[in-house]
């Protein structure tokens, strides 16, 4: 699992007050590797895509991340995951409403992501109070693996989420059924929007504040969750367009987009379990001895 540049910073201190001791040949390397790693489009080619890439920049942490990131143990962390857990809920619930009334599948599937965003806080929030606990005669290393706990739960959870989303979609696609109430539809996706949007900008805020790199990347998970919302508006205007196919077809890609991040989300739990380090860095160390 790589660092980012939240997590360097974070760090930071501690490292340059003992390498600076050493006359280290590249006191500068750590910090200018991942620099360039995060910033490498920042400085050229179109300021647009620029822009767009920027937008969506460490989101591919996703919701493992959250659950290896001592930072969010912190009071200010949880606080943070309790705020985004109540407005992914309020967005969700609102969602499946619209979804009742009018046999969207895009949205159930927008609708499905959004509840098992929120409801990965339950365990994650159990983990770190775990974490908490001193250790004891029987738990001699205390409860931190509870974090890895949490975080199969979460992928197990998100995993249940993408397969629900593709299979009503698939079998929607097969057996087409007409959407009615367009513009609870429509209205529905942009409120899906602007409710990820705001849990995006509060925990990247706070991410910031307590050095989070796992809160920030959860930022940038939700803005992208928030464009899912959008597709699922496009394709209500699609099938109002007079294509009620595309609701359907939009449905089963929301629903691959939340296998990638399934996907992405396994890979970095199992270097989490297995204590997998990342070959740059080892890299790093060999350059500098």
């Amino acid at each position: 699992m790589t660092e980012t540049p939240d997590q360097h910073e974070h760090d930071h201190p501690h490292d340059h007050d003992h390498e600076h001791e050493h006359d280290h040949p590249h006191p500068h390397d750590h910090g200018h590797d991942h620099g360039h790693e995060h910033h490498d489009h920042d400085h050229s080619g179109n300021p647009i895509v620029h822009w767009f890439k920027h937008l969506f920049s460490p989101h591919s942490h996703g919701h493992q991340e959250a659950a290896l990131d001592p930072a969010l143990a912190t009071d200010r962390g949880m606080w943070a995951l309790k705020i985004s857990f109540a407005g992914l809920m309020v967005t969700a619930i609102f969602q499946i409403f619209i979804v009742a009334i009018s046999g969207s599948v895009a949205l159930l599937a927008d609708t499905i992501h959004n509840f098992s965003d929120a409801l990965t806080a339950i365990p994650l929030g159990l983990a770190f109070w775990l974490s908490r606990r001193s250790r004891n005669q029987r738990y001699t290393y205390g409860y931190g693996r509870a974090e890895d706990i949490a975080g199969v739960i979460i992928v197990l959870m998100i995993a249940y989420s993408a397969f629900e989303a593709i299979h009503q979609a698939v079998d929607r696609l097969i057996h087409p059924q007409p959407i009615t109430n367009l513009g609870w539809v429509a209205a529905a996706a942009i409120i899906g929007f602007i409710g990820n949007e705001m849990v995006a900008v509060f925990r990247i805020r706070v991410g910031k504040e307590i050095g989070s790199a796992a809160l920030i990347a959860d930022g940038y998970h939700a803005r992208t969750d928030g464009f899912t919302s959008l597709a699922v508006l496009a394709g209500a205007i699609g099938v109002w367009l007079g294509f009620p196919l595309l609701d359907p077809i939009i449905g089963i890609l929301i629903g691959i987009a939340i296998l990638v991040i399934v996907l992405n989300s396994a890979r970095d739990m199992w270097y989490r379990i297995m204590d997998a380090v990342d070959p740059s860095i080892t890299e790093r160390v060999e350059k500098a001895a």
